[in-house]
């Protein structure tokens, strides 16, 4: 079975079979395409965007083939609804054959958190778990009861993610402006977005009582983890289900944020494709960890895909939807 997610930035692929306790990867691919670059000023999926992200979908169809998968399902968030989303919906499946589903933010919320479960503490009641993505975050208000699979008591959507939060504030500071000025004016706008759900959920109580825990899953996350631990080159086996300190992510946000998009760059964790995104991700996470002041942060390298393997594996996903091969053929 497989399980393709394209999101604004990212375009990703996890292929498993099915085990006694879960799920076996056996193959996976990720590439930064940027599918949503530009599309908060234009409105409109770019000719370069689309061809970078058909070009990666080629790879992912390449190995859904080679695998002989039997089930599939390759969902697409918001971007690829924009005003001539059709056309590269069209595109996509003339050219690579991925049939590419869209799904709202609220499948896509649920999707994510469902992939982040088996990492929460059952010690913990209660839990706030986010996914920073190119073009929105997302944040779920969790209950883990006793004895029973944890609840989304309520979820909730800010139009702000790593690109388009860089589209409106750029990469680096301007030369009138300090970095930390620049930091703290995004982190200032993400605050605004996210104040009406932190009044509707009140978790402050129950944080003083140590009843909350964090959890993030993004690129965003991942980096810092890899950074903080000071990792000669990403590795998902050491960063997936560590803590992030609160301290740390605002030492290194502040250390980022000094620093060009070039110096960025030659961090091993970060890369040449996430240079001019990290500092805007940093931003996000700082608003949140000042929203909701518990200390520290369990870091996901998992998400939307594990959540549609589970949904496979359980016979939840919609007939029509993950029955569908290549092409959109019934198998």
């Amino acid at each position: 079975m497989a399980a393709l997610d394209l999101g604004t930035n990212n375009c990703r692929l996890l292929i498993a079979r099915q085990g006694n306790n879960g799920f076996q990867v056996i193959d996976a691919f990720s590439r930064i395409v940027r599918l949503g670059e530009g599309v908060s000023q234009s409105g409109a999926l770019s000719d370069a965007a689309m061809d970078r992200t058909i070009e990666a979908l080629k790879v992912c169809s390449a190995k859904i083939q080679r695998r002989s998968v039997s089930l599939v399902r390759s969902v697409a968030t918001r971007p690829a609804a924009r005003a001539n989303g059709l056309e590269f919906l069209e595109r996509t499946r003339a050219e690579t054959g991925v049939d590419l589903e869209i799904i709202t933010t609220s499948e896509e919320a649920k999707l994510a958190f469902s992939g982040c479960m088996p990492l929460l503490d059952r010690a913990r009641p209660y839990a706030i778990v986010f996914d920073i993505g190119g073009g929105s975050t997302e944040l779920g208000w969790i209950h883990l009861e006793h004895g029973r699979h944890p609840r989304i008591i309520a979820w909730h959507s800010i139009p702000l993610g790593v690109v388009t939060l860089t589209e409106r504030f750029g990469a680096e500071a301007a030369p009138d402006e300090s970095a930390a000025e620049f930091y703290e004016r995004m982190v200032a706008e993400v605050q605004d977005n996210l104040a009406p759900f932190a009044q509707a959920i009140g978790a402050h109580r129950l944080i003083a009582r140590s009843q909350v825990q964090l959890l993030g899953t993004s690129g965003t996350v991942t980096t810092l983890s890899g950074i903080q631990m000071g990792l000669p080159r990403y590795d998902r086996s050491v960063v997936d289900g560590s803590f992030l300190e609160f301290g740390d992510v605002e030492r290194i946000s502040k250390r980022l944020s000094e620093q060009n998009c070039g110096e960025r760059a030659t961090n091993p964790c970060i890369g040449s494709e996430r240079s001019d995104l990290v500092v805007s991700g940093c931003a996000v996470l700082s608003a949140i960890c000042r929203q909701w002041p518990i200390g520290r942060l369990r870091v996901a390298d998992r998400g939307v895909r594990e959540g549609i393997l589970m949904s496979l594996m359980t016979g939840t996903a919609p007939d029509n939807v993950y029955r569908r091969g290549l092409n959109g053929t019934q198998l």
